[in-house]
């Protein structure tokens, strides 16, 4: 049996909690949170307000991290050097540094293991897709689609506002609500070579992350990126993921995966399970993926997703930060190792 804890407490925190109760092989030991008026949810459960502690009185072997984004590199240090697996909300980390210092530690500690929650890597209709693009019967992938227009109202900032600062969040619509998107564009299009990017505050909110966000991506293969995102939108509308074959149109919209052939026939291959008495857009593979992530501890196994792979995606935000400030077109590599 598997000794978990959570750290942070805050909306997330329900789908690991609720993932945890469901597994039939770990126990949730401990909780963190700075919040004190949420212990009386945690009565069986000791309940901390600083980390360090927790990981210093409570022997654990894995911890969910699920704090604001600034807080993820230092409370996964603290746990990696305790030699306690990590769990760990997306993004990654607020920033470049942050990222890159994570990435080191899951090098330099071999032996603890980082998963990253990028679980829309596990929803039913993106397995099927990469089925289907490593099969290769329809050809080589020529052009990928990324888009997402939500809806985010003031008061989603001032009820946290640590969401509305660069300093604290790294970002508005890209490293918020649109990760899993960028996640998803350099998983199936590949390694990225450059980026023509533009950010954007069209509301006025006043605050300094971004509410909009586009970029037209050029991968190393040849293949084109186009990349949409808002939380200007009057409502959430369905993301929608689309890759262009050589031979067919494969499309993900409203969690169903169709293939358009030659022809434009469109047929359905696959569907997202849904979560219930969740936000749509949460899916259902949280659950998936902390299990698998459960399971790789056990077996001591590396099937998970890593750090490394996590950080393109934070790496992808920051040039398209960057060549909007520049307003041209940057090197992804060239840029990485600029910095």
């Amino acid at each position: 049996m598997l000794r978990v804890g959570i750290i942070g407490l805050g909306d997330i925190s329900k789908i690991h909690i609720a993932a945890i109760n469901e597994s039939s092989y770990v126990e949730l030991v401990a909780v963190c949170d700075i919040d004190t008026t949420l212990q009386s949810s945690f009565k069986e459960v000791p309940f901390y307000t600083d980390y360090q502690v927790m990981l210093e009185e409570v022997v654990l072997d894995c911890v969910h991290v699920c704090l604001p984004h600034y807080l993820h590199y230092p409370a996964t240090e603290a746990a990696v050097k305790q030699g306690v697996h990590v769990l760990l909300e997306k993004p990654l980390a607020h920033n470049l540094a942050d990222s890159r210092a994570i990435v080191e530690l899951e090098e330099n500690y071999p032996e603890v293991k980082i998963c990253v929650s990028l679980q829309n890597r596990l929803n039913e209709t993106v397995e099927e897709l990469a089925s289907i693009i490593a099969d290769g019967k329809y050809g080589e992938v020529k052009g990928l689609k990324g888009i997402v227009t939500w809806h985010r109202p003031k008061s989603y900032y001032e009820a946290k506002p640590w969401r509305g600062s660069m300093e604290t969040a790294g970002g508005g619509v890209m490293i918020n609500q649109s990760i899993h998107t960028l996640d998803l564009l350099q998983l199936f299009g590949g390694k990225i070579d450059r980026i023509r990017g533009s950010v954007d505050r069209l509301l006025d909110y006043g605050y300094d992350v971004e509410d909009t966000a586009t970029a037209h991506i050029i991968y190393q293969n040849g293949a084109t990126g186009l990349f949409f995102a808002t939380i200007s939108n009057a409502q959430n509308s369905s993301v929608e993921f689309q890759v262009i074959l050589e031979k067919a149109k494969l499309t993900i919209k409203d969690s169903i995966l169709t293939i358009a052939n030659e022809n434009g026939k469109k047929v359905k291959l696959a569907e997202d399970s849904k979560l219930a008495g969740s936000k749509f857009y949460y899916g259902a593979s949280h659950t998936k993926l902390i299990d698998q992530f459960y399971q790789e501890i056990i077996n001591d196994g590396n099937h998970y997703i890593h750090a490394k792979d996590a950080q393109v995606s934070v790496e992808m935000i920051h040039v398209i930060r960057e060549s909007s400030e520049a307003k041209q077109t940057l090197n992804m590599e060239l840029f990485h190792d600029q910095k």
